[in-house]
C-alpha cells in the first residue's frame, strides 16, 4: 500500500530525534538509563517506568524551548515527522499491549515517541516492549501547538495522514 503525501526526509527525522535527545540530556543519568532500559527489558518488566514518567514533563518543556528559534517551515517539518511516527505506531499489535480508547492509544503512542528513537524503534520491532497505561498526551501535538502559538496557524504538513488512533489501515487486521 502506497501512502500519498509528503513524507519526512531523513534529515528532518534526524533533526527531530536529535532535538528530543538534547531535551533528555539534562534529565540526568538515572532518567536516561531508565529510558534506555525500556528498550532492553523483558516484556512486562515495569521497573524503569516511574523514573521516565517523572522526567518526561521536564523533557517536553525543554523541547518546547528549543522550538522558539525555529521558523514556521522548520516546525512544520518537525510536525510532519511527529505525525508520521505516531501514524506508523498506530498498529493493532502495539494496541494489544498498550490498550486504551482512541485517545488513550494516541497518548500511549505519544509516550513511545517521547522516549526517543531507540525505544520507538524497539517497540515497532517488538510491540511487547510497549507499556500498558504509559501515556504522554502532550507529545502528540507538541509541534503543532508550538506552531499555533508562534504563527497563529496549524502546520500544514501535506502528509495526508492522521495521527489519530486507528487511522493507519495497514496496521490493523480488520
Amino acid at each position: 500500500m502506497t501512502i500519498t503525501g509528503a513524507i519526512p526526509t531523513a534529515a528532518q527525522e534526524s533533526r527531530f530525534w536529535a532535538l528530543l535527545e538534547a531535551a533528555w540530556a539534562p534529565a540526568g543519568p538515572e532518567a536516561n538509563s531508565a529510558r534506555l532500559a525500556l528498550s532492553n527489558r523483558s516484556p512486562g518488566d515495569t521497573a524503569a517506568i516511574a523514573e521516565v514518567e517523572e522526567a518526561v514533563d521536564g523533557v517536553l518543556e525543554r523541547l518546547k524551548v528549543s522550538f522558539d528559534a525555529l521558523s514556521s517551515e522548520e516546525l512544520t517539518d518537525l510536525d510532519r515527522v511527529l505525525e508520521r511516527k505516531l501514524y506508523d505506531a498506530d498498529r493493532e499489535d502495539v494496541h494489544d499491549v498498550t490498550d486504551g480508547s482512541d485517545d488513550g492509544f494516541l497518548y500511549a503512542r505519544g509516550f513511545i515517541v517521547a522516549m526517543g528513537r531507540t525505544y520507538y524503534e524497539a517497540v515497532l520491532t517488538d510491540p511487547r516492549l510497549a507499556v500498558l497505561d504509559a501515556e504522554c498526551e502532550s507529545m502528540c501535538y507538541l509541534t503543532a501547538h508550538a506552531h499555533q502559538k508562534r504563527f497563529d496557524s496549524w502546520p500544514e504538513t501535506g502528509s495526508a495522514i492522521s495521527r489519530e488512533s486507528f487511522s493507519n489501515a495497514a496496521g490493523w487486521s480488520s
